[in-house]
């Protein structure tokens, strides 16, 4: 398959969705030269417009259809309104956030990244009361790669809860 075509049950075009691709799918994904100058170059747009809390610029990397979601508890934003709720609570709880990338890897399937996150828990986020200490914690994040829009499906972030209510420091 060539890195324009949509793999079948891709999200499809004109806001008709078609099912999700099975992970035997997506494991069948091609990867090219191209492709994943293509998806990288999205996550460094992604990643600039969340370092420098450019909203819109963030969302502009993501599908209308877009899910934010931690499996951990459960929490899920859906849309770019989901999207925009998810970060202006994130950006809120943690007003000097800053990710300090550990570990990534890019295929057609999307982005995993590793990363040491730093901030001062000043805000409500994740169903964790503020706690007004600094946290240091290892995020890893998915990016599911969207190809019929070359854009992220959302993100999928996993985190030690236990880190936010035991940082002495």
């Amino acid at each position: 398959m060539n890195s324009s075509t949509p793999p079948r049950n891709s999200p499809g075009t004109l806001g008709v969705t078609t099912p999700k691709p099975t992970i035997q799918e997506r494991l069948a994904w091609k990867i090219t030269p191209e492709l994943h100058e293509t998806i990288r170059r999205l996550w460094i747009k992604h990643s600039i417009a969340e370092d420098k809390r450019d909203l819109q610029g963030l969302i502009d990397t993501l599908t209308e259809d877009c899910v934010y979601e931690i499996p951990a508890t459960g929490q899920r934003w859906e849309g770019h309104d989901g999207a925009r709720l998810f970060y202006t609570t994130f950006l809120g709880a943690f007003p000097d956030v800053k990710f300090e990338l550990t570990d990534i890897v890019i295929g057609p399937q999307g982005v995993f990244e590793a990363a040491q996150m730093t901030g001062t828990h000043l805000g409500p986020w994740a169903g964790l009361a503020p706690t007004g200490k600094p946290v240091r914690t290892t995020v890893i994040i998915f990016f599911p790669w969207d190809p019929a829009t070359a854009k992220f499906a959302g993100e999928k972030i996993y985190f030690d809860q236990s880190a936010f209510g035991n940082q002495s420091k």
